[in-house]
């Protein structure tokens, strides 16, 4: 199967796959995605609602008070480290980019808590830059159905699928991939019999010899 026949199968699956963080602006999502950090979705959300009351604005969050900005998100792991990030995010953009969130990678990722990976969910999602973030589920999923090699790094995995996949497919691709690694092909215990790629899954393949 071709990489564009693969995501029109995932397309299938998965019609609707789109953002899960919840968020109403640019603001919002930068936060979201920087606490997203090894934890779920579901989770964040689960506390952003608090968090956005409580600092309705990069301004507000950037003159926060440290302990209180924790304390709003202790339930996510790394909550302390996260916190810090959050708002020396919030500073940068206060400090430096007139309290707008950049738009271009460069900027994103100079800022505390935004690595590459963030930095694409943002353009993306914010400002519909194609993008094609490689998060935990897209790196998985690129390596089992043989899109990218086992000992690839993240940055070799972008790099094979914005190759391989069309321009403005990227950022549909990037949820497509996610959704299916998501609620089918799980790390632990995937899904195979209702998967349509078990011809081509080189984690059977290893798994039957």
């Amino acid at each position: 199967m071709t990489p564009v026949e693969i995501l029109d199968e995932m397309g299938k699956l998965f019609p609707n796959a789109r953002c899960e963080l919840a968020h109403e602006d640019n603001y919002q999502m930068a936060v979201a995605v920087v606490l997203s950090a090894q934890t779920t979705d579901a989770s964040v959300n689960r506390v952003t609602p608090a968090l956005f009351a409580k600092y309705p604005d990069v301004y507000a969050l950037a003159n926060g008070s440290l302990d209180e900005i924790a304390d709003c998100i202790k339930s996510l792991g790394l909550y302390r480290n996260k916190a810090r990030s959050i708002q020396g995010m919030a500073k940068g953009i206060v400090d430096r980019f007139d309290g707008k969130v950049p738009d271009n990678m460069r900027d994103l990722t100079s800022l505390p808590g935004i690595g590459r990976k963030c930095a694409n969910v943002i353009l993306s999602e914010c400002f519909n830059v194609p993008a094609l973030a490689v998060d935990t589920h897209v790196n998985r999923i690129a390596k089992r159905l043989g899109l990218a090699k086992a000992d690839d790094s993240l940055m070799d995995v972008e790099r094979k699928l914005k190759r391989k996949i069309p321009r403005d497919r990227w950022i549909q691709a990037h949820h497509q991939m996610i959704f299916f690694g998501r609620y089918l092909c799980h790390a632990q215990h995937p899904a195979c019999k209702q998967c349509p790629f078990t011809g081509i899954c080189l984690y059977l393949r290893k798994k039957a010899k």
